[in-house]
């Protein structure tokens, strides 16, 4: 099928470049002409596992183009995705002008196209366009009408929210738990289960619905999802007033079949691109009918709690000379691992605090240094290797759960910083370790190590 990404942002990459794979005809389209540069020389904006090698072989096989060029891009596709950004606004409501600007674009595509001269067009002759950027309920409607603004030629609209995992994202995409398809006629479904129907081998269904229906699945399963984190660090906080372990209670509580594990580790809380945007966003949707969300916005504000009360664990242990003139180490910058993205990371938070109160911060991250420039400059030092980052150090705080962060040598760890104080911000050490180290050690959820032979 010839296929046309609107966006070559993380999904439209993630989706064009595994459609191409399969042998798809993919032309990706994005505004960024630096971004299409880099793109045709093989290097990718953004950190992917697997990713750049796939980019490379199907750029090579001329299944996969990178262009500008609106009209070429739109024209001789017959689905055209749109994959562009939906950021928050101020009220948390989704900011569709990206995507209602595309649908217009494409509008314009569809009316100056050869052919396809009237609504009587055969369905398998009509293009498609499909939502796949995350959007409220009722979004499909508004780009179809701003597309139908534009033309009177015959199209068909499909929602098709993605389900990718920053990190595991071409795993995901070609091995998909499920895929939803929501659209108006059985026409537009079998072709779009013809585009899937090889990534499902493995017996994984594909769900054709309304799209209503299709547009408040994603919402539906990243609520959830982040409804379990900031349940686990409800009861993770709870732990610590009550002197629990909840590492303990985890292994109590997941052993039951109905509750499982995933998504159910204490910690910093979750970050990214999508949780935080999503529930905001179902959030909003419910103040707009009327009908206020109350579990979701505890949710919420669970999660903007995690952190503050991570910030305050370091703030008490150095009550007494305050943060003014310390030295940081911070390992783990992404929001989580297999990732550059920053985006609402509760690292930055924690650093923009360090920052704020006089400190000196030196981190250090496998892959994010330089998305992390982009929001804190030269306000830190980018450390070239976890080691060196501790030299001299009052602290170390583990913001990411890196592999390469689990089992260091504490010994080394020790003889490099000033201070033996570690803030685990994902509960990656084992308390008993630390404490025969002789390490200050505070994590979540679990009373902290506090050695005799260490004060702040």
């Amino acid at each position: 099928m010839r296929i046309t990404m609107v966006g070559t942002g993380y999904v439209g990459l993630v989706t064009g470049t595994c459609f191409a794979n399969t042998g798809n005809e993919v032309t990706c389209l994005d505004i960024d002409q630096a971004k299409i540069d880099k793109l045709n020389q093989g290097i990718s904006p953004i950190y992917e596992p697997g990713l750049d090698e796939l980019i490379r072989r199907n750029t090579k096989a001329g299944r996969l183009k990178f262009t500008t060029d609106k009209v070429a891009a739109y024209q001789s596709a017959e689905i055209i995705f749109i994959c562009v950004g939906t950021p928050s606004d101020e009220r948390g409501r989704a900011d569709l002008k990206y995507v209602l600007a595309a649908a217009g674009d494409v509008g314009e595509a569809i009316e100056n196209a050869p052919g396809n001269t009237g609504g009587d067009v055969s369905e398998k002759r009509r293009k498609i366009i499909v939502v796949k950027s995350t959007v409220p309920v009722g979004t499909n409607a508004k780009v179809k009408a701003a597309i139908a603004a534009k033309t009177s030629k015959a199209f068909t609209m499909a929602s098709n929210p993605e389900f990718l995992k920053e990190g595991a994202a071409i795993n995901d995409f070609n091995k998909p738990d499920r895929v939803v398809v929501g659209c108006d006629d059985k026409g537009t479904g079998d072709r779009m289960r013809d585009l899937y129907e090889p990534f499902v081998r493995n017996g994984h269904p594909i769900f054709i619905m309304d799209i209503p229906s299709a547009e408040m699945v994603k919402y539906a399963a990243n609520a959830m999802l982040a409804t379990k984190i900031s349940f686990i660090n409800e009861i993770a906080n709870l732990c610590e007033h009550y002197h629990a372990d909840v590492d303990e209670v985890w292994r109590g509580m997941t052993s039951d079949k109905r509750i499982g594990n995933q998504f159910l580790y204490p910690g910093l809380g979750y970050g990214g691109s999508c949780f935080p945007k999503d529930v905001l966003a179902c959030i909003s949707m419910g103040d707009e009918v009327g009908h206020p969300t109350q579990l979701l916005e505890s949710v919420h504000q669970v999660n903007q709690e995690q952190r503050k009360a991570f910030i305050t664990k370091i703030d008490k242990h150095f009550n007494g000379a305050g943060l003014s003139g310390k030295k940081f180490a911070v390992w783990g910058i992404a929001f989580k691992p297999g990732t550059d993205d920053i985006r609402e990371a509760p690292s930055i938070t924690i650093m923009k605090h360090l920052l704020e109160q006089g400190a000196e911060v030196v981190a250090y991250d496998p892959v994010a240094h330089e998305t992390c420039h982009l929001v804190l400059g030269d306000q830190i030092t980018y450390a070239d290797d976890p080691m060196h980052a501790l030299d001299g150090a009052d602290a170390l705080i583990v913001c990411t759960d890196w592999d390469e962060f689990k089992h260091p040598d504490f010994e080394e760890v020790a003889n490099r910083m000033k201070d033996r104080v570690i803030f685990d911000g994902r509960n990656v050490y084992r308390r008993h370790v630390l404490r025969e180290h002789g390490f200050n050690y505070y994590c979540v959820g679990r009373e902290p190590v506090v050695s005799e032979s260490q004060t702040a």
